[in-house]
């Protein structure tokens, strides 16, 4: 990613994020993927109803999905609101869902959905990142390392 993908990112109204796939995860690699959305549901990420929570991406034939992630029904929604979690189609190139799918075939080894923000033209997108599971002494460390830099920051606030 470059700096003005970042700075992007940072500026986007809406940031909704899964901070539990950075607790059980690695990240590899990281990709950013439009999704197929229907007008109900773009309402409701813009309105910051969704949830990434338990949510993983899967490749079939040669399409990549996301399932398990929640997108609230709108609450001005009529008869035609759509349903909190089904199957949503993520838009890659041909080459990123090759590579993706090799590289999620070796054990240990899944794709997480991390950030969905709305770009600079209104669209929602969604932040992918090819994972490794880690071992509970890895989170021991990870929860160590927040603990100590929540230390840190308390003492340089009170000086």
């Amino acid at each position: 990613m470059n700096k003005e993908e970042l700075e992007m990112r940072r500026k986007s109204p809406v940031q909704i994020r899964n901070k539990k796939a950075s607790f059980e995860y690695f990240f590899v690699d990281t990709f950013t993927a439009g999704i197929v959305l229907t007008g109900t549901e773009i309402k409701s990420i813009r309105a910051g109803k969704a949830s990434l929570v338990d949510s993983f991406c899967f490749i079939n034939k040669g399409e990549m999905w996301i399932q398990g992630m929640n997108i609230s029904p709108y609450f001005y929604g009529s008869f035609a609101n759509h349903e909190a979690k089904r199957l949503r189609k993520l838009l890659l190139n041909r080459r990123e869902i090759k590579r993706l799918e090799e590289d999620s075939k070796n054990p240990g080894f899944t794709i997480v959905p991390t950030l969905i923000f709305i770009d600079k033209n209104g669209r929602a997108k969604v932040d992918i990142a090819l994972a490794r599971g880690k071992k509970e002494y890895d989170k021991r460390q990870t929860i160590k390392e927040k603990e100590d830099r929540r230390e840190i920051d308390r003492a340089i606030k009170h000086y």
